[in-house]
């Protein structure tokens, strides 16, 4: 599936309004709880989501200005906002969440069309045009909304995304070592190869778990055929 620009600016409003809707009426006990991610709360996982927001800011920023502003001034720096985030008051956190998403929207919203095509570099050093802003955030914001633990699931996450996702996340394990398999949603008539060593295990699945898979999240009893448990992955980024 080619995903466009206008796909991932659709994708990224309409999760942030998902993420937004699972973290709402979060108390300082709901946030303190216990995320999808290993020794995550959900409140770091709120302040991940709402320092991403500004970090992607800093990208738009670059591509509107042609001045080199990094999404973080070090890893160091991006941990510890997320250390500093996670304490706040639940209130403040959550207006941290919508207030950061605002201003993404609104600086992508006023971006040229001819900026679009402009380079910027990540976090993780990659130099990508900022029409790959959006996307970055849509992946952020929908499967954030899930690792929130708070009644969303990939199951919620809309077709035309998770095959996206799916996409992004089979070319990046395809660049690293790792086992042989095979994905099919026969469903969604999609299939993805991951390269690795010997014979490939086919797994098949509905897309979300799919999905779920290929993120490195909990996609329930997935197995390969023959009924062996699907191979383990490493991490997704």
């Amino acid at each position: 599936m080619r995903r466009t620009l206008d796909d991932a600016r659709r994708w990224a409003a309409q999760g942030t309004g998902v993420l937004l809707a699972t973290a709402a009426g979060l108390d300082a006990g709901g946030y303190a709880a216990p995320s999808a991610l290993p020794g995550w709360s959900r409140a770091h996982v709120a302040a991940h989501v709402a320092a991403n927001a500004g970090a992607l800011s800093n990208l738009v920023r670059w591509a509107a200005t042609g001045e080199p502003t990094p999404m973080y001034a070090s890893p160091e720096e991006r941990a510890a906002g997320i250390e500093r985030g996670r304490t706040l008051p639940a209130a403040e956190l959550t207006a941290w969440l919508h207030r950061s998403a605002e201003a993404l929207e609104a600086a992508m919203a006023a971006l040229g069309e001819e900026r679009w095509a402009a380079e910027v570099v990540t976090a993780q050093g990659r130099t990508v045009p900022a029409a790959e802003v959006p996307w970055m955030r849509s992946r952020e914001v929908w499967v954030h909304a899930v690792d929130l633990a708070n009644g969303t699931s990939f199951a919620d996450l809309p077709p035309g995304f998770l095959t996206a996702l799916c996409d992004d996340a089979a070319a990046k394990r395809a660049a690293s070592p790792g086992p042989a398999v095979t994905l099919r949603a026969p469903a969604a008539g999609a299939s993805w190869e991951l390269p690795g060593d010997g014979e490939p295990a086919v797994v098949t699945g509905e897309l979300h778990d799919i999905a779920a898979y290929l993120t490195g999240r909990d996609a329930g009893p997935l197995t390969a055929a023959g009924g062996a448990p699907a191979p383990a992955l490493g991490a997704w980024l």
